[in-house]
């Protein structure tokens, strides 16, 4: 009784996994797959933008957890062009402090994780949780009142990924 409870446990999550919206739209194929397509595959884009040669960017954010976030671009035939996934270094270097502003960040990387406000200074920061393999990184720009990015900071996310080991207390010496 026992192993077919476990067999219909695991045919009832594979069941889930297929119905679920793929993270990275896998399975899609530029030049045949529809805007239809990825919707259905990749769910609901959370932010949608129209680009200057008539193309459509659908943004997938996946973040924090996933720490990435996807671009599915469609032709204005409705037709898939490609995906890419835009937190990485080549995009973030192309944010330039004191002269980007808060639209072309989101063109380039997309819709923010978090905003916070920071009053004394009067900036709105934007924080993208990012990875480059195992390694967690944080990435913050800092948006002054009139759109205009005044610095980007860009580390290792200590906060979601603390010390581990036999010195975890960062040699403290813990009780």
């Amino acid at each position: 009784m026992k192993s077919a409870c476990f067999v219909a446990s695991l045919l009832a999550s594979a069941l889930l996994a297929a119905g679920c919206a793929s993270f990275d739209g896998r399975g899609l194929q530029p030049g045949k797959s529809t805007e239809q397509d990825v919707v259905k595959s990749m769910g609901q884009p959370d932010q949608r933008l129209t680009l200057p040669n008539g193309d459509t960017a659908l943004y997938f954010s996946r973040l924090p957890e996933g720490r990435a976030m996807y671009v599915a671009t469609v032709s204005s035939d409705g037709v898939l062009r490609g995906i890419d996934q835009r937190l990485d270094y080549a995009n973030i270097k192309r944010i330039v402090p004191n002269n980007s502003t808060a639209n072309e960040v989101r063109e380039i990387l997309g819709p923010p994780w978090r905003v916070t406000h920071m009053g004394r200074l009067k900036r709105d920061v934007w924080e993208y949780p990012w990875r480059i393999g195992e390694d967690r990184r944080i990435l913050w720009v800092q948006l002054s009142a009139d759109g205009v990015v005044r610095e980007v900071i860009e580390m290792h996310d200590y906060e979601s990924d603390p010390p581990s080991g036999a010195d975890s207390d960062g040699g403290m010496g813990t009780p």
